[in-house]
């Protein structure tokens, strides 16, 4: 062979695997590189979260009852208290002495009635002693009457006795007045008695207030006194001293505040786990007990109801989470104020099928079903496309892109899906998939603009996962 006609052959051949090689090129040009994932089943928990503070369940400031200087802090912040422990004393001078003067008056009250009751007794006796009189006075009476009758005795012997007999009947009325006097004198000498034993209450009541006692089992967090201080009580609006206060440890609360996206998912009896800043590495249990119905200001923490701007801004809603002490865990730990996050579990779906957040997309269905249509086909020019089309408001719906192989190439195929729980980084997927399906998962900027119809290449390399993760 002459070195000729190798020569046109090695071009040829070359000619050949140039046209090739732009063919392949050229083919891969319009091929999109995807990060794919296979449709799978797992557990599947949804979880708001919320930050605020340990709060006690209960607690009261005890306030100052009675105007005086105090004399007595018997306890400072931090102390455990039983209920009835005498936690501070106001001075008394006072209110002992209206309660010693009040007591002196009873006493003196008391002797009056006992008196009252000997002249009771006394009157009584009398009336007995005079309704004797009168008996014998009648029978004289009587007997004179007759003899009178008989003409037997004179006339002024008879008005005698007539005379004597009507004084015994009068003294009798006389001593039954007296009694009845007698009475009433005793009664209302009870009456001043039970006056002064009244207004003695009253008088312990005032000495007691000037005793301050724990009214129930606690702790104090705060005593903002000291000895020595004068102490005043609220009258009307404003407001009086405050002692201390006083919290019941025994049921302890993660009072947060969670974002207005999220708080429909919230509901009673929801179990949580708390975390504390204070105590790193420790998982407390609890439950939602309340759910805010008001929301608030999240710059301010006003209520929505009572602020007077108009600005639109972020709110949030009051959660409290009932920390469980099913484990017998000590909880002088968890002091009130400290700040704490509260991750509050929504919902639960074992064995939900899940798919990644970020593989869904919003598309027009109708338009994504022309594309795939004309995929492969040439595509009209633009320039063809309507007025109306181009202008029509998209009806935008939930889905994802799916991935089919034919012929060994790869395309997408936008899929309407239905979805429900979510949860951190998967989503549950309630329709429109099945298990096994391959679906397009990043990367975000090629989801954004991808279509129906697209040929795409698998692209799974960990840089690339990476890079979606990061999206």
């Amino acid at each position: 062979m002459s070195f000729k006609k190798i020569a046109i052959i090695v071009v040829v051949v070359l000619a050949l695997a140039g046209i090739a090689t732009f063919s392949i090129l050229q083919s891969q040009a319009n091929v999109v590189k995807v990060t794919t994932a296979t449709v799978g089943r797992q557990d599947l928990i949804s979880v708001v979260t919320g930050t605020g503070q340990i709060k006690p369940k209960t607690y009261v400031n005890i306030g100052a009852t009675a105007f005086g200087r105090i004399t007595h802090l018997n306890v400072k912040e931090g102390d455990h208290v039983k209920k009835g422990a005498t936690l501070a004393t106001v001075e008394n001078i006072q209110p002992t002495a209206t309660v010693a003067a009040q007591q002196a008056t009873i006493a003196s009250s008391k002797t009056n009635v006992t008196a009252d009751v000997a002249a009771e007794q006394t009157a009584h006796a009398n009336i007995a002693a005079a309704r004797a009189d009168l008996e014998q006075r009648k029978l004289d009476y009587d007997r004179a009457l007759e003899l009178y009758n008989d003409k037997l005795i004179a006339k002024q012997d008879f008005d005698a006795k007539k005379a004597v007999y009507d004084a015994s009947v009068a003294t009798l009325d006389q001593r039954i007045a007296s009694e009845s006097q007698a009475r009433a004198q005793t009664n209302s000498q009870r009456a001043m008695v039970n006056q002064a034993v009244a207004s003695q209450r009253s008088n312990f009541d005032a000495l007691d207030k000037t005793v301050s006692r724990a009214p129930f089992d606690g702790l104090v967090t705060n005593v903002p006194v000291r000895e020595g201080e004068t102490m005043v009580i609220g009258i009307q609006n404003a407001e009086g001293s405050t002692l201390m206060t006083l919290a019941d440890m025994s049921v302890i609360t993660a009072e947060v505040k969670v974002d207005e996206t999220d708080i429909v998912n919230v509901a009673m009896n929801q179990t949580a786990e708390i975390t504390v800043d204070a105590l790193p590495g420790r998982i407390f249990k609890g439950h939602v007990t309340e759910v805010g119905d008001q929301a608030l200001l999240r710059t301010t923490g006003v209520a929505t109801s009572q602020s007077t701007t108009g600005t639109e801004e972020a709110k949030d809603f009051k959660v409290v989470v009932t920390i469980d002490n099913v484990d017998g865990q000590n909880n002088d730990e968890l002091r009130p104020g400290l700040s704490t996050t509260a991750k509050i579990t929504t919902a639960r779906r074992p064995d939900a099928i899940t798919i990644p957040i970020q593989a869904l997309v919003q598309r027009d269905p109708a338009a994504e079903k022309a594309l795939s249509a004309s995929a492969g086909k040439p595509h009209a020019p633009s320039a063809t496309a309507t007025p109306a089309a181009s202008h029509a408001k998209p009806n935008l719906v939930q889905g994802l892109y799916l991935l089919t192989t034919d012929h060994g190439k790869h395309r997408v195929t936008f899929t309407p899906v239905s979805t429900g729980v979510t949860g951190a980084t998967d989503i549950e997927v309630l329709s429109g998939i099945k298990t096994g399906d391959i679906i397009v998962t990043g990367q975000y900027k090629v989801l954004r603009t991808l279509k129906s119809g697209t040929l795409v290449k698998i692209d799974n390399t960990p840089d690339t996962l990476a890079d979606t993760s990061k999206s």
